[in-house]
């Protein structure tokens, strides 16, 4: 019998993702993100459904909290420090000044609209203050939406990094209201160690994964990706037992690796990609069946007037706040204000006060169901157009895939990077042969138009020609000097 128990809960798996998968390709053809697709096939085959009864709060907190591991991981991974770097100020300023903003705000509408306790207010906003990562990555590459200025790195930074104040401040109110004799200057400290313990683990044990997958030789390739979920494992619980942010170390640690050269780092990029996209769907699904449409409609009211309050009240004046200072275009920190998307995040925090026995937490877990998929339905399927509207849309750049594929060793003594030829530079027109390029520097290939061309001593290299070159990090320093500007692979 558990043998047939097992097979039916596979099957039911199985088809429940094959669905998702099936819907998210219709969804995306209609305009309609994923993620909001994904939570829908969790209802309708829920207990108001198909019937699936599922209402383990426990292991669906469990779930999520994995999920949003390896998302945050993942996001660090793609995240470009170069292009990061200019914003991480403003990102703080958003992941600190703009989630207390919001629940603040959130917090004195529901207090004084709907005659909510303080704590209970406080409560609601800190679990919908921070936007969602897993909603902001996978609506931005849904939409294959290009974002002129710093909007996007700054859109990405602000999602990874502002989700441990949000853990941070739900967790924080829930022990006032366990505890009030702690008062909120009580918490203060325990921000400061989860924060600072968070950044610390994640620069150290971020740069430890490195050298171990770089110095650990296994016998087979698929091996790396079973340490590579290891070593993010460890990062995240080993901060979290510690007493720090877990959820911050694995961001930074991801980072770090991101921009760095490791072992196999193209194929675990893509393996750790699928995974992300894998817990995301799991993720929503699980959260999907928890949920009883039925349970909603009582709330709708209140759920639908909070949202409404998010979108067009709290999210753009906390985030002008946070940004008062910043020189940025108002159209941009519009833009940054809109894509608040709220996903899975606030609804596994949601589940932390119902773990907890707080009371009116069940009608707390319907509002904030309610305002997330209010959140991405509204924002998420009018992101294009408003950033037609505010004119800072641009087309992606196109990165055409490189017929050779290069496993560096990990000891930065070799890299293989494509390089642009700079119209007007001293190497347009001139042959490779008379540039005088460092002897230790090969030029592998010549994309010429989308044409390779295998390169010889006279061929001739032309201004917007990409050469994929491979060389130590002295001799590209050189060779991006004489070629012009580098285009990233």
């Amino acid at each position: 019998m558990g043998e047939v128990h097992a097979e039916v809960f596979l099957l039911v798996v199985g088809v429940l993702l094959l669905m998702s998968l099936l819907m998210s390709r219709i969804g995306g053809r209609l305009g309609i993100p994923g993620l909001l697709l994904f939570l829908g096939v969790g209802m309708v085959a829920g207990s108001d459904g198909l019937g699936i009864q599922f209402q383990d709060y426990h292991l669906a907190q469990a779930i999520g909290t994995v999920a949003l591991c390896f998302i945050l991981f993942q996001g660090g991974l793609d995240t470009n420090w170069a292009h990061t770097r200019p914003v991480v100020r403003r990102g703080l300023s958003l992941a600190t000044v703009g989630v207390l903003g919001t629940a603040g705000i959130m917090a004195a509408f529901v207090h004084y609209a709907f005659g909510l306790p303080w704590l209970t207010a406080w409560l609601l906003g800190a679990i919908v203050s921070s936007t969602d990562a897993s909603a902001v990555f996978s609506v931005l590459k849904e939409r294959q939406l290009g974002l002129k200025g710093e909007v996007a790195p700054l859109l990405e930074f602000e999602s990874g990094g502002n989700d441990p104040m949000a853990v941070f401040l739900t967790v924080g109110i829930l022990d006032l209201m366990a505890h009030p004799e702690l008062g909120v200057l009580g918490i203060v400290p325990l921000f400061l160690k989860q924060m600072l313990l968070g950044a610390v683990f994640g620069v150290v044990l971020g740069r430890a994964a490195l050298w171990v997958l770089n110095r650990l030789q296994l016998q087979f390739e698929g091996l790396y990706s079973v340490l590579s979920l290891a070593l993010a494992l460890t990062i995240f619980a080993g901060t979290a037992v510690a007493g720090g942010s877990g959820f911050l170390a694995i961001y930074i640690a991801g980072v770090i690796l991101g921009n760095a050269d490791f072992i196999h780092k193209r194929s675990l990029i893509g393996f750790h990609d699928g995974l992300s996209w894998l817990m995301q769907v799991a993720m929503f699904l699980t959260l999907g069946l928890l949920v009883n449409p039925h349970d909603l409609l009582p709330t709708a009211g209140l759920a639908i007037a909070c949202a409404l309050v998010l979108v067009f009240l709290a999210r753009p004046v906390s985030v002008y706040l946070a940004l008062a200072r910043a020189k940025m275009p108002l159209n941009e920190k519009t833009m940054v204000a809109w894509v608040g998307l709220r996903g899975a995040v606030p609804i596994v925090l949601a589940t932390f006060p119902l773990l907890a026995g707080v009371p009116q937490a069940q009608t707390l877990f319907n509002i904030v169901f309610f305002i997330v998929l209010v959140s991405v339905l509204l924002q998420g399927t009018t992101l294009t157009l408003v950033a037609r509207f505010l004119h800072v849309r641009e087309a992606l750049p196109v990165n055409a895939a490189s017929p050779i594929t290069y496993t560096p060793t990990g000891h930065d003594r070799n890299n293989m990077v494509e390089v642009e030829v700079t119209p007007g530079s001293e190497a347009d027109g001139q042959r490779i042969v008379d540039l005088g390029l460092p002897p230790e520097a090969l030029v592998i290939l010549v994309n010429r138009a989308g044409e390779y061309l295998i390169p010889r001593g006279a061929t001739d290299l032309r201004g917007g020609d990409q050469v994929l070159v491979l060389a130590g990090p002295e001799e590209l320093r050189e060779v991006r000097r004489m070629l012009g500007r580098s285009a990233l692979t």
